[in-house]
């Protein structure tokens, strides 16, 4: 078979459409949507249904998906316009738009007890929120901990079962609790994010969607994105399901109709709140490996872009990073293992699997999956209605990586 289009051989296509439709037809993944594009040209596999039972509407490029963590690097575009326009500095510290975390208390032991802390070296800065660095965070290897069981019951966690409360009580929540680690020490995942909205929104005066929308989204035409998903489009969103670990049964984690995305949120949460659709997403990586512009318009500056997709993390941090990914790997199931972190994003650093040094991107806990490749000049993204409870989710992602660069022919 001769070539596809754009350096994707049309053998090579097909062999990305079996992989995904295995997983479809034995019923370990309902449905899914993936988009791959290299320079102009896209393909676009729709496979299977809305519904695990085979019923609802069958699989469509427009159908909407809860992105998750592959929420951050779009969201991460916001703080990024304010450092462009110096609104924000990357080593101010954030006291004076975020008190609720001056005077912070740093835990003796990551384990210890709540009130056996040690006064913070530093304030924390912009810089340690971008990077995920500023000493809260989802830390999988501290799990029972007494700091993990505050932020899982205490209501911070935005992935969780319970709807936030608005972003001022919610900081004071967060406030609350002492850092696990002194500020720019240790990698830790997921709640900077959330505080970076609520940064931007201080900042600008404005709701963080609103801002988001007006400098990002809107420029960018990906109508279908934000914190919740209208009335009149509801019908787009499947079901989201988190299967049994343990038996593998299907269960639905979140319904469409009176459901967790069906209103505005109280909190819009950077972390991990977005829905989208797989064009909008193509939108957004495609103006990043096109350093910033968008046809004739400049969203974002190609520094900000050259920085965000840039390892930014040092040897001591990225450490606790990989332990995350390569000795947790029945938790991790071996997502993140790029060796890299920008702001926002993976980054690759080194040569793990078919991607090349360079490329960026995120997954979800929904199973979602988004990156870019600079060199190869290729955008890919996968969405599924199936958390990462189980293995499945992840292995599709990893097989959809494996397959689409296998499709190169050039």
């Amino acid at each position: 078979m001769g070539k596809g289009r754009d350096g994707f051989s049309e053998a090579g296509l097909r062999r990305l459409h079996e992989v995904l439709a295995r997983y479809v037809e034995s019923g370990r993944i309902p449905g899914l949507v993936a988009l791959v594009g290299r320079g102009d040209e896209t393909h676009v596999e729709e496979v299977g249904t809305m519904r695990h039972d085979g019923g609802g509407a069958p699989m469509r490029r427009d159908t909407i998906f809860r992105m998750a963590s592959t929420s951050k690097p779009v969201t991460m575009a916001a703080t990024m316009v304010l450092l462009d326009e110096c609104r924000l500095r990357l080593d101010d510290p954030v006291d004076a738009w975020l008190p609720e975390l001056a005077d912070r208390r740093v835990l003796k032991r990551i384990d210890g007890p709540l009130d056996d802390t040690v006064p913070a070296r530093r304030p924390i800065t912009v810089r340690d929120l971008v990077t995920s660095t500023f000493g809260l965070g989802i830390d999988l290897t501290a799990l029972g901990s007494p700091v993990m069981n505050a932020i899982f019951e205490g209501g911070v966690f935005s992935q969780g079962a319970k709807p936030l409360p608005e972003p001022d009580e919610w900081m004071r929540d967060l406030g609350a609790l002492p850092l696990m680690r002194q500020p720019g020490e240790h990698w830790q995942y997921h709640l900077s994010h959330d505080v970076l909205g609520v940064l931007v929104a201080r900042v600008t005066g404005r709701p963080f969607e609103t801002f988001l929308r007006e400098r990002v989204l809107d420029p960018l035409g990906m109508k279908d994105t934000g914190f919740h998903v209208p009335a009149d489009r509801i019908d787009r969103l499947p079901p989201s399901y988190a299967p049994d670990p343990q038996t593998g049964e299907f269960t639905v984690w979140d319904e469409a109709a009176g459901g967790q995305y069906s209103a505005p949120p109280a909190f819009q949460a950077g972390g991990g709140g977005l829905v989208s659709t797989a064009d909008d997403y193509h939108a957004y990586f495609r103006m990043l490996l096109n350093r910033g512009r968008h046809g004739t318009e400049r969203i974002l500056s190609r520094p900000a872009v050259e920085l965000m997709t840039t390892n930014c993390l040092t040897p001591e941090q990225e450490a606790s990073r990989s332990a995350l990914a390569r000795n947790a790997v029945h938790v991790s199931f071996g997502q993140g293992q790029q060796g890299g972190w920008g702001f926002g994003m993976a980054v690759r650093t080194y040569r793990g699997d078919y991607a090349p040094i360079g490329q960026f991107g995120w997954d979800g806990g929904t199973g979602t999956s988004a990156y870019a490749d600079p060199e190869n000049r290729l955008t890919g993204i996968l969405l599924t209605q199936v958390g990462l409870s189980v293995p499945d989710p992840a292995r599709l992602i990893h097989d959809f990586w494996t397959t689409l660069y296998q499709a190169i022919d050039d």
